[in-house]
């Protein structure tokens, strides 16, 4: 199992948002969360995440074989979660390629104990932008400032190539994209084997593109038995 998460119950301000939540993810699955509005999907995302938002106020998150329950978020994306939030920022003044150089070196250092060396990030960021279609001027435009819904998702899957990470955390993907990008978002996925990926989603015709492995549904806080 590359997650497993033990009797958690999670608050916030003072509210209970999940109930002994007992969850196992195995590695290389593509596992969909699903549920209506309010019943705690962001919630329990955001918590292995490391969102310091929420409460853990009891249970355990045990993250291939480490516990993490009491790791910050960074702590978590070093050791290889990843998350690909619903809304991400404008970041104004901060360039898409000085962030992923950021990420990826601290990523490669945490690894390694190794600087990564430019010509290795140039040559993988141009692998990846290749497989994206992204145009190059992207690169040396602010995080997010003018791009549509689509193109944030893109500049989010080039991270996530980027980055490599044991487990990919995505809060509605499809929010926001047309069906090309969809689609491309899916066979990233696809593309992935490595990769575990837990997803959030309300459309079908998205989850039918990914073909979830395993599906989890939530309710009021708690794991619906189905």
């Amino acid at each position: 199992m590359i997650l497993e998460i033990k009797n958690l119950c999670v608050s916030f301000d003072g509210k209970q948002l999940l109930s002994d939540i007992n969850l196992d993810i195995e590695n290389g699955a593509r596992h969909l969360i699903r549920g209506q509005n309010g019943s705690g999907k962001s919630t329990l995302v955001g918590t292995i995440s490391g969102d310091p938002t929420y409460k853990i106020d009891s249970g355990k998150i045990i993250f291939d074989g480490h516990d993490i329950t009491g790791e910050n978020a960074t702590a978590r994306a070093l050791m290889g979660i990843f998350t690909g939030a619903q809304n991400v920022p404008e970041i104004p003044g901060l360039t898409i390629t000085s962030f992923l150089k950021h990420s990826a070196s601290a990523h490669h250092h945490f690894q390694t104990g190794r600087d990564l060396p430019m010509s290795e990030f140039i040559e993988n960021l141009e692998t990846a932008r290749d497989i994206l279609n992204i145009p190059r001027e992207w690169l040396n435009r602010s995080i997010n400032v003018g791009f549509s819904g689509g193109e944030r998702k893109r500049i989010m899957l080039l991270r996530l190539i980027l980055t490599n990470p044991k487990l990919a955390i995505l809060d509605e993907p499809d929010s926001g994209a047309d069906a090309q990008t969809q689609t491309q978002i899916a066979d990233v996925i696809k593309s992935m084997p490595d990769t575990t990926f837990i997803f959030i989603s309300h459309q079908h015709n998205f989850t039918d593109l990914i073909s979830p492995t395993h599906t989890t549904t939530l309710s009021n806080g708690k794991i619906v038995i189905e």
